[in-house]
């Protein structure tokens, strides 16, 4: 931890599928790929038990050398403010937000739940994508709907992705060299999911997701802002169910739904170049709704230092950035805002936090 240097990486991928696989790499060498059986996440975290103690290429001895797990969580609701150390109640509390996030908690609880078993005894700790939005202020995340709404229901802004945004927001302070405390930075995660975050000295005040990833820009999949009442018409006028409305918008949209050809980028760059008209609208439309919440954080935060990029789109479509500078080009002229593309290392950040909350824990 103090040169934060992985000894190792790797990812199980298909688990439950027949064609699950893992990809390995330790020790520096080549990235190791492996079909292996692997029916649910226990026996993921077995097979990674495994890797790590192996004699011959492991990098420990025995699972006993493992003094702490991070988990990322995606929902916590109100109840989580910071990355934890997780006991019952905090698995209590992914278990209730398991409605909000129905592809994210369920997959963390089956984590944590294989760890318990594998590494028993072994602290853990969880980082939750919703805890640093939670500086919000109640202007920015409370909705216009009748208050009740919010103290009964916790229907409320909550946003995402914020283990992401506050890892680049902090890379970008020392990039800068400056106080994050002193900072007003804009950071775009844009990858399959999209969202932008408005962070003055080193909070969130204001984030595009909402009550659930659903909300703001247009991404590969999904929708974003739109009219509510287009619920309402397609259940009405269209006799749409519930169920094909809620794919409609989280499985047909976006990027995928206005251009007709796909959810990722790099096919939507191809079939512009092959002269597809609607697929240059979804780059423009993509592009523009990044440009519009730029302007309102902007506005939110009476200035900006810098617009930073990360994710897999804000790190590989440099002309995506390019665009977004020089539309923008006078105003960010004018406030001398820096325009940078920072990675994102969200698993460096939550081991991070894991091994804070753990030296601290074993402190007490």
């Amino acid at each position: 931890m103090k040169t934060s240097e992985p000894l190792a990486r790797g990812i199980v991928e298909r688990i439950g599928q027949r064609d699950s696989m893992l990809k390995h790499q330790s020790n520096g060498k080549e990235m190791f790929l492996k079909k292996i059986a692997c029916r649910d996440h226990e026996r993921a975290i077995e097979t990674i038990a495994g890797i790590l103690t192996d004699r011959h290429h492991g990098v420990i001895s025995s699972k006993d050398q493992i003094s702490g797990i991070g988990h990322r969580a995606v929902h916590g609701g109100e109840e989580i403010k910071e990355s934890v150390l997780i006991n019952k109640k905090v698995v209590d509390i992914i278990t209730k937000y398991c409605e909000l996030a129905p592809l994210h908690n369920p997959p963390s609880l089956l984590g944590i739940k294989g760890c318990r078993k594998i590494f028993a005894g072994t602290p853990q700790a969880a980082v939750f994508d919703t805890a640093f939005h939670q500086t919000m202020p109640q202007k920015a995340y409370i909705y216009g709907l009748p208050y009740e709404y919010y103290t009964k229901h916790k229907i409320r802004r909550y946003g995402f992705h914020g283990t992401s945004h506050r890892f680049v927001a902090e890379k970008t302070a020392g990039i800068l060299r400056k106080k994050i405390s002193r900072l007003k930075i804009i950071t775009c995660h844009l990858g399959n999911g999209c969202s932008m975050s408005a962070v003055a000295k080193g909070k969130s005040i204001d984030t595009s997701m909402g009550l659930t990833p659903l909300e703001g820009l247009v991404m590969g999949t999904r929708c974003g802002d739109i009219d509510p009442a287009i619920v309402t018409y397609l259940v009405e006028k269209k006799r749409m169910t519930f169920e094909d409305v809620n794919r409609l918008l989280n499985k047909k949209s976006g990027l995928l739904g206005i251009s007709g050809v796909s959810n990722d980028m790099r096919d939507i760059n191809k079939a512009i170049k092959k002269g597809s008209k609607r697929a240059r609208l979804a780059k423009e439309i993509f592009i523009y709704r990044i440009e519009k919440y730029i302007g309102a954080y902007i506005a939110a935060m009476d200035g900006c230092d810098a617009v930073v990029f990360t994710a897999g789109i804000g790190e590989n479509q440099p002309d995506i950035v390019d665009t977004v500078r020089k539309d923008l080009g006078n105003i960010l002229n004018r406030l001398k805002t820096k325009v940078i593309v920072v990675p994102t290392n969200e698993e460096l950040l939550i081991a991070r936090d894991t091994y804070r909350i753990i030296t601290r824990n074993n402190k007490a």
